[in-house]
């Protein structure tokens, strides 16, 4: 039941994510910068060495975990590689058939585009109740830190599900509604590891998995996204002391 609470502070945080979109000034880069650092810790210090722990086995010399950790971070990459392409050609088409003079309002013509973005994250926040309760399946510690990285990233989520709706053209009601799918899915995900328990060796290798996956969106989508609007020195600081935390929760943990 630990991990549906938990769960609970994922969704809630979520909830605050997509209130700071609608309100959000000129600062959020410092958060994003921030939950990215939290991200990039808990799987260099936690994740990763408890994966090998797990699944110690290996293949042609490499650890299962680790292969696990590549194949998790491959498969967001060819996932995401495979939906810009797929928006470029969307993009290209719209500005081919209706001329530059529309090429700017193209994307409130494609609601549909931010419809399926969101409904990923949520599919995304669902993973992320299972991570947490498959990680509390391995131990308090491991669920604490990995509880830690996914509420605070659940915040990027919440933030992003509500503003990739609005950028698309999708009413606010429309945005909202999928914010609140968004915060319930980790609940979701945390209650279905209430129903089984996860062997030690398949747990090794999910959390590499996760690894991989987590570590790509914190370098690929969120870290690019904190600097975008402002490369500040500011917003590596923050990232910085994310990590920072991590190693200290971590340490203060073991």
């Amino acid at each position: 039941m630990t991990a549906v609470l938990v769960a609970a502070g994922a969704f809630l945080m979520t909830l605050i994510g997509g209130f700071v979109a609608q309100r959000t000034g000129d600062r959020r880069h410092l958060v994003l910068g921030f939950a990215a650092g939290l991200m990039l810790g808990v799987v260099a210090f936690d994740l990763l060495p408890e994966a090998i722990h797990q699944a110690p086995g290996e293949v042609h010399g490499v650890p299962q975990a680790l292969l696990m950790f590549a194949v998790g971070f491959l498969t967001i990459h060819v996932v995401e590689r495979a939906v810009a392409i797929h928006r470029g050609h969307e993009g290209e088409y719209a500005e081919h058939t209706h001329g530059h003079r529309h090429g700017h309002s193209h994307r409130s013509g494609h609601q549909g585009v931010g419809l399926t973005a969101a409904l990923a994250l949520v599919g995304h926040s669902v993973m992320d109740g299972f991570a947490i309760g498959a990680a509390f399946q391995a131990g308090s510690t491991v669920g604490t830190v990995v509880a830690i990285a996914v509420v605070a990233h659940d915040f990027a989520d919440g933030f992003n599900t509500y503003t990739i709706t609005r950028v698309y053209g999708n009413n606010r009601r429309r945005a909202l509604t999928l914010l609140a799918a968004d915060a319930l899915a980790p609940v979701s995900g945390a209650a279905i590891t209430l129903a089984f328990t996860i062997p030690e060796h398949l747990l090794g290798l999910y959390l590499g998995f996760f690894s991989g996956f987590l570590l790509y969106l914190a370098t690929s989508d969120i870290l690019p996204e904190a600097h975008s609007p402002h490369p500040s020195r500011s917003t590596l600081l923050c990232t910085v002391a994310g990590v920072g935390f991590m190693w200290l929760v971590i340490g203060f943990a073991n």
